[in-house]
């Protein structure tokens, strides 16, 4: 047969291929119009409003109303449930594939036969169920479904953009609902098209390889006649030839791998979450069922726990593919957790509650650890991640860096320690792309680590507000996987990729320390409550933990609330989410937050009080409890025998108790007032001279002829403000710019005043206006025999894109401040050298951040901030932030903070500086007990470098206790942990309380002795 030649002219052919797959243009005749035949509507439509999820039983018992397409309904997250009749006419044929349609920007669930079967999502591509696959004669032609719809979109209900608050008041409606027959060998062919006019584009004119699949588009265009399904045969054929003609040995593979990508919570609240699981993975069933070389990853025992609960059928079908190797659960952790914040034991309870969930239910450990979207991670993660059994890691938020590109895709991770992790970013930069060309190129193309890895990972389907894979993604790239010009693509696993990129690892390059990502860092201070709330139950369960071991030990009578403590941490644990506590989320999900956190605080304090009760005999003397493992004087409040509150000096040592106070000392406190200034002298601490207009310092010694700590011709305590309006992640980011804008807080409204003279403290109160709106009044307190001065903080706050911290200009040159994180420590530097240096503007800390120089220096301590910064010699602390998006209200309201400043001489580690910032956090706890209570230690340590972390009662064993110990101040030491209790053995085990068969600890008549490297953590299971 005679052809015409084919002219080179680039543009006009694959313009023509385009439009022949349009859904715009030209669909009266190209091959996108057939892709629907006939429809009818359908037989009946009803429908109930509800404000809250129900069960499917409870749902299909409701008085239904009849309503029609185009009916609104409303306010936003009320759900809709849809009661749809279907009568399937025969005059749609005798063997279609048959699809109920249904248009709208609700999030839907069908369910079928009382189970759920498909998820509808406008965004995820997926607005029609198949009510049929083949119609004949034996299949009923009549169907009964309900609909189960949230008054939401896929990322909530933004009023003008994604991240905008959301609007309460939307209505929704359907848009669409009708029955159509669907073409299959039309949607077949629309997959080749669109695959060759992509590669086209990807591979660009200067390949040859795209002007062959330009040629192959072109004449199948020649080939295709819409109304006549005989010549769609021809036309896929000369697809198929195309795809066929294979790749080369050494052609990059990709390993896809299907994902869902949730966040427990976000644009929408954690019970919205719960449906978008049901949603999504039902769908990803359906697709296991026609699909069996489909692998789909999902991370969250919090998420596969939901819907146990809540779709327990659906949950069973998991279980089965589980088994099949085609659902993989993946990460290990409850949620998956924000990388910065939450505190080092917090991080390996996420690990504990997350591997003993996927092993009791799926009888699988997960060995890679999948924290693709959150906003960096901690250096202490790889040795977390070792000791709870995983070797590998995978993420890809750093692609986000807004100043500098991270070197690497593919490399060994370094944590704090030196344990090592095989860390992946998928050079694609997302975790839900849709098998379409561009996806695999970019994977090839971007790769950092060419000549060095030849794997990496493609991670399809919709994700953050869940959806999943379609059925045309694995389409895609089943066409591709192994066509010549493109990588080879092969469905694969986690473990697979891993077990690739380990057997080809001799060249990868390793990256030591923390991976800090260059954006997001306005959530380290977000929601200061929240993030109050974390460090405060953080604290609570701590000390909950190590009280009800002491008094399983005083009286094996008591119960251990192994039970309810598991409750109390996974809500603490769920509260961790990435988008939670960096304070990125809806008011809806902060009240959610909030509200956990107090009923933390309420039933922690009744496991407090019980285990204390089970401790000492009643009465009405008062006792502490330390929950510390080191000697601490402090001044604490009492009551005197009338019920007036009063002053006393606490003498503890070790985890105890003690029952008797000081309360007159010989500790005598000072106070003179002048015209300018209050002067509060405290032997046992020093002088501190204040600025009486403001409430500045402008001098600190320890004591008499101690250094002067703040900078000639400096205040600190300096309250400053600055704009804070981002390019566009508001709740997320504070850009460099706004250090541009700092204004000094300094108008007084209650000038400083004398509130305390005497005895075991001294203090000193002002108020500060920040605004018409908003104030600070702080008491600084100084307290005999503490070597820090603390501020007490109360802050009314209600400002629009603000962000207030305090300043503190020190005499200290150094070229590194160092912070504490997880376990541990870091340094960071003062200066802006570099692009990586001036990118660290704004950084995350915990309890304490310090700045020496050699034999002297500052450190800074709080009880619940997390934002810092330290430039040059000025060290400070990020206070409150005002967003308006996505909570319009962020931040506003009464705060209550406490932070202190602590010079000392020699380095923070011979100061106690770690010691002190836990001494802020964990507060002495008085309790009532009988006056001839007998004060007792049960834990110490003799090396100041270790800290004893937890106690707690073991997972999986009676009479056994796990302590968790880490050595803070980077050095290699050997210590003894000495304890009162009947220790029998003592075995090293692993994060996971899993002992380690040959690794017996030597006990002594001393204790037990350990040795530790710099930053080691080292768990211990305790037999009694």
């Amino acid at each position: 047969m005679y052809h015409q030649p084919v002219l080179k002219n680039r543009r006009t052919l694959l313009e023509r291929a385009d439009k022949f797959i349009s859904d715009v243009y030209f669909t009266d005749s190209n091959l996108r119009g057939r892709l629907y035949a006939d429809s009818c509507p359908l037989e009946s439509l009803t429908s109930f409003l509800c404000p809250k999820r129900i069960t499917f039983t409870e749902a299909s018992k409701q008085n239904f109303v009849p309503y029609k397409v185009g009916d609104t309904f409303g306010p936003t997250y009320v759900i809709l449930s849809d009661f749809i009749s279907i009568f399937i006419p025969s005059m749609l044929g005798t063997n279609p594939s048959l699809m109920l349609v249904q248009g709208g920007g609700l999030a839907a669930m069908v369910w079928r036969d009382g189970q759920p079967v498909q998820g509808l999502t406008k965004e995820g591509e997926k607005t029609s169920y198949i009510v049929s696959e083949c119609l004949t004669d034996e299949v009923p032609h009549s169907v009964t479904l309900y609909v189960e719809m949230a008054c939401n979109g896929l990322f909530g209900a933004g009023q003008g953009s994604m991240i905008a608050a959301p609007d309460l008041n939307k209505t929704f409606s359907v848009q669409r609902a009708e029955l159509v027959v669907f073409n299959r060998d039309v949607r077949k062919l629309l997959t080749d098209f669109e695959m060759l006019v992509d590669i086209v584009k990807e591979l660009g004119e200067g390949e040859q390889r795209s002007y062959q699949a330009l040629y192959t588009v072109n004449e199948m265009v020649n080939l295709c006649d819409p109304s006549d399904p005989s010549s769609f045969s021809k036309v896929h054929s000369l697809a198929q030839n195309f795809f066929s003609q294979r790749n080369g040995e050494s052609q990059h593979t990709v390993h896809a791998m299907g994902h869902c990508h949730i966040d427990s919570a976000w644009l929408w609240p954690y019970e919205e979450t719960i449906r978008k699981c049901g949603r999504s993975w039902v769908t990803v069933i359906r697709l296991m069922e026609k699909n069996p070389e489909f692998v789909f990853t999902c991370s969250q025992a919090q998420q596969f726990q939901w819907v146990k609960s809540w779709y327990p059928g659906l949950f069973s079908q998991i279980q089965h593919y589980v088994k099949k190797g085609q659902f993989i659960p993946v990460g290990g952790t409850w949620v998956e957790m924000d990388g910065n914040l939450p505190s080092g034991e917090s991080m390996v309870r996420q690990f504990l509650e997350g591997q003993r969930f996927f092993s009791q239910e799926f009888g699988i450990h997960c060995k890679e650890f999948w924290l693709p979207d959150t906003f960096g991670y901690s250096a202490q993660l790889p040795q977390i991640m070792n000791g709870c059994g995983i070797s590998n890691f995978l993420t890809q938020k750093l692609s986000w860096n807004l100043v500098n590109t991270f070197p690497h895709n593919t490399f060994f991770w370094e944590g704090l320690d030196g344990s090592k992790v095989l860390t992946h970013f998928p050079p694609g930069n997302s975790y839900e792309m849709k098998g379409k060309i561009e996806d695999v190129m970019k994977t090839v193309k971007q790769n950092k680590d060419k000549g060095r890895a030849n794997h990496s990972a493609v991670l399809f389907g919709f994700g953050d507000g869940g959806g999943g894979p379609t059925q045309l993604m694995l389409d895609r790239l089943r066409r591709v996987q192994d066509t010549d010009g493109l990588p080879k693509v092969k469905m694969s696993t986690p473990a697979r990729l891993f077990s690739q990129l380990q057997a080809d690892s001799a060249l990868l390059c390793t990256w030591t320390g923390e991976l800090f990502l260059e954006l997001h860092n306005g959530t380290y201070t977000t929601q200061a409550q929240i993030k109050q709330g974390n460090r405060q139950c953080e604290t609570l369960l701590h000390d909950i933990e190590i009280a009800s071991c002491l008094a399983l030990c005083q009286d094996r009578t008591f119960q251990y609330p192994a039970e309810k403590l598991q409750e109390l941490w996974r809500l603490l644990l769920l509260n961790q989410f990435h988008d939670v506590i960096p304070g990125s989320c809806i008011e809806m999900v902060v009240e959610d937050a909030l509200r956990y956190y107090e009923d933390i605080r309420n039933d922690g304090a009744a496991l407090l009080n019980d285990a204390c009760g089970a401790l000492g005999s009643k009465g009405d003397a008062a006792g502490l409890f330390n929950s510390l493992p080191w000697e601490r004087h402090e001044v604490v409040q009492i009551q005197d025998g009338a019920g007036k509150p009063g002053l006393g000096m606490s003498d503890t040592y070790g985890i105890r108790y003690v029952v008797t106070f000081q309360t007159t000392t010989s500790y005598l406190m000072l106070c003179a007032i002048s015209a300018t200034a209050a002067l509060v002298q405290v032997p046992s601490v020093g002088f501190v001279y204040y600025s009486f207009n403001t409430g500045t310092l402008t001098s600190v010694a320890p004591f008499v002829g101690f250094r002067e700590a703040i900078s000639d011709s400096s205040h600190g305590n300096q309250f400053v403000m600055f704009d804070d309006v981002p390019l566009y992640w508001d709740a997320w980011d504070v850009m460099d710019y706004h250090l541009q804008t700092r204004k000094p807080v300094e108008q007084v409204v209650q000038p400083v005043h004398v509130v305390s003279s005497g005895g075991l403290r001294g203090s000193v109160s002002f108020s500060l206006r920040i605004s018409e709106k908003s104030t600070i009044t702080q008491e600084i307190i100084m307290d005999a025999m503490c070597p820090y001065i603390k501020f007490s903080t109360e802050v009314k706050w209600a400002e629009s894109h603000k962000f207030l911290k305090v300043e503190f200009p020190v005499r200290v040159h150094s070229p590194n401040g160092t912070y504490e994180i997880q376990f541990g420590h870091l340094q960071r530097p003062t200066h802006r050298n570099t692009s990586w240096d001036w990118a660290r503007f704004e950084v995350w800390g915990h309890k304490w951040a310090d700045l020496s120089e050699h034999n002297f220096g500052v450190a800074l301590l709080n009880d619940s901030k997390y934002g810092y910064s330290v430039h040059k010699n000025t060290m400070t602390l990020s206070l409150l932030r005002a967003p308006k998006a996505p909570d319009a209200n962020a931040d506003m309201g009464m705060h209550h903070f406490t932070y202190a400043v602590m010079p000392h001489s020699g380095s923070f580690q011979d100061a106690s500086v770690i010691q002190c910032a836990y001494n802020l956090n964990f507060p002495l706890r008085l309790f009532q007990c009988s006056p001839d209570t007998v004060p007792w230690s049960a834990f110490s340590v003799n090396n100041e470098a270790v800290i004893l972390e937890t106690i707690k009662q073991a997972e999986d064993r009676n009479g056994a206790l796990v302590v968790r110990l880490y050595e803070s101040h980077g050095s290699s030491v050997n210590a003894t942990l000495c304890t009162s209790f009947p220790v029998k053995e003592a075995w090293h085990c692993d994060l996971l309380e899993k002992q380690h068969p040959t690794q017996q600890a030597h006990i002594t008549s001393e204790g037990i002795t350990l040795n530790f490297s710099p930053f080691q953590i080292v768990s211990l299971l305790l037999i009694l």
